[in-house]
């Protein structure tokens, strides 16, 4: 079954504590974004906009598709993928997600995830796709993670925030948002609460 959700993968950080951009990190013979790129393809998603930043010019070089999909939808493992790169990525990831925002049609809901926590299975991935709110979060024992859902209700609004405004964060916004419009998905893949942050992270997990 196909969706129209579009999802936006946030790889626009320094990656300071992890030495080199995360994305680019080899896992099973290839890059972490193509990975990340492939698990989100197997879900009921048929476009893929990344938001790139600090590291921009790395992922282009060495990934050749990156390039050529900042100016036009580029087709990867069956999915549309298009690069949007954020011109000030020291505001934080917040400006980075604004600024994927605004080249996305305004009647789109969106699945958005940072590139350093791994994407869920497909079947609880398409349980988050196909349920209708104004939010919607996974929850794993207690903790929510990502990746987030958001109906074109709430994140149209975020495009006037002040991504210079050190409270224009997403988690505040969903935190100001009314119960009701807050659905949250219990999943048993304790993935949506990981932070591959650093290289003992990255060591740990990828060898799971």
């Amino acid at each position: 079954m196909k969706n129209d959700t579009i999802f936006i993968l946030l790889a626009g950080g320094k990656s300071e504590r992890m030495g080199i951009a995360k994305g680019l990190l080899q896992y099973q013979n290839s890059y972490w974004i193509l990975e990340q790129i492939k698990r989100i393809s197997d879900a009921a998603i048929t476009e893929i906009y990344i938001g790139l930043g600090h590291h921009s010019k790395e992922y282009i070089d060495k990934i050749p598709l990156l390039k050529q999909a900042q100016s036009e939808f580029v087709i990867y493992n069956k999915i549309r993928i298009r690069v949007i790169i954020n011109s000030n990525p020291e505001m934080g990831s917040f400006s980075t997600l604004q600024t994927v925002l605004q080249q996305i049609p305004r009647n789109k809901s969106v699945l958005t995830n940072p590139i350093d926590v791994p994407i869920l299975n497909t079947a609880e991935l398409q349980t988050i796709i196909e349920t209708q709110s104004q939010i919607v979060l996974p929850n794993f024992e207690g903790k929510n993670g990502h990746p987030i859902k958001l109906h074109p209700d709430f994140w149209n609004p975020l495009l006037r925030l002040d991504p210079a405004d050190k409270n224009s964060r997403l988690d505040l916004e969903i935190k100001k948002t009314n119960p009701s419009g807050i659905t949250t998905i219990t999943v048993t893949d304790s993935s949506i609460v990981k932070n591959l942050n650093t290289p003992e992270d990255w060591a740990v997990f990828s060898k799971a």
